[in-house]
């Protein structure tokens, strides 16, 4: 279906109306003319609606939430003992982090500031409870092995 299949699925009333003019809700205002204006796609999460921006007629944004396994996130339930010990956010994080991921993908995951993740990650560093290694770009943080046996501890 092209654009107007993905804009159209984007957000209820969105759709591609053809000539250079997008109606951007379900209400009865005149479609958009973009004609020459830059058009942007700007994917959030943990959002589940999206919007759309627009500066003077120059430029226009389609904010949409994500879709797909980071938006999902996995079931994690922290185990009442370590949640108490280390705080439900900083035991969620450890505990999600049964496989090495960025500071980007926790904050997908778990819906917490990028600032949080961070503060709380550096805490785990310090007490030796995660490590980190570089990845190209990307700094990829993972349970030490005291930081298993805390969390395998805690299941069990």
């Amino acid at each position: 279906g092209g654009w107007a299949a993905v804009l159209d699925a984007l957000r209820p009333g969105m759709r591609w109306l053809g000539g250079d003019r997008l109606q951007v809700n379900l209400h009865a205002n005149p479609p958009r003319e973009i004609s020459g204006a830059e058009l942007l796609f700007v994917p959030v999460t943990p959002q589940r609606h999206g919007w759309v921006s627009w500066d003077q007629g120059e430029r226009y944004a389609v904010v949409y939430p994500c879709a797909g396994v980071l938006t999902d996130g996995p079931v994690t339930s922290v185990p009442t003992g370590l949640g108490t010990l280390l705080g439900d956010a900083r035991a969620r994080i450890l505990v999600l982090l049964d496989s090495p991921m960025s500071t980007t993908q926790l904050v997908a995951l778990t819906g917490q500031g990028l600032g949080s993740v961070g503060r709380h990650l550096r805490v785990l560093l310090d007490a030796r409870l995660v490590r980190r290694r570089r990845a190209g770009r990307s700094v990829l943080y993972y349970r030490s092995a005291a930081g298993e046996v805390l969390v395998t501890a805690q299941r069990g």
